[in-house]
C-alpha cells in the first residue's frame, strides 16, 4: 500500500522551507510557492492585501473597498477570493457580506522565506 504525500497550499508550503539563502528550493517546493508569489505579482491584489491589513481591526469587508479602485464590486471580490485561495486571507460571511482578514502567519512565513535577501550583498 503506497502512502500519498500531503498536497501543501502556497502558503504551507513556504511555512515549509528554510530561508532562500540557507538552501535552495526544491522544484516541488518551487512549484508550489510560485501560485502565492504569482497572486501578489499582480498590483490590484498587492494592493488589496495592504488595504485589509491595514484596515481597522485588520479585516475590510468588499464594501470597504470598492471605493479605491475603479473597478467593478465582481472583480474586487475576483481578485479576493484569488488572495483567499492562495492562503494570504481568511474570510468570513456576515449577512450579505464577506470579510476578509489579514493571515499574518503567512505573511511571516513568506517574510522569512525571502527576508535573508535584503540587505545582503
Amino acid at each position: 500500500m503506497s502512502k500519498s504525500l500531503p498536497v501543501l497550499t502556497p502558503v504551507e508550503a513556504v511555512a515549509c522551507c528554510s530561508p532562500l539563502t540557507q538552501e535552495p528550493l526544491s522544484s516541488d517546493q518551487a512549484e508550489r510557492i510560485a501560485p502565492l508569489l504569482k497572486a501578489l505579482a499582480d498590483p490590484v491584489r498587492l494592493r488589496l492585501l495592504s488595504l485589509v491589513a491595514s484596515h481597522a481591526d485588520g479585516e475590510a469587508c468588499v464594501c470597504d473597498l470598492n471605493d479605491a479602485f475603479d473597478l467593478s464590486q465582481p472583480t474586487i471580490s475576483h481578485h479576493l477570493k484569488v488572495l483567499h485561495e492562495v492562503g494570504l486571507l481568511d474570510r468570513s460571511k456576515r449577512g450579505v457580506w464577506v470579510y476578509y482578514a489579514i493571515r499574518r502567519s503567512a505573511l511571516a512565513d513568506l517574510g522569512a522565506l525571502i527576508g535573508g535577501v535584503a540587505g545582503e550583498r
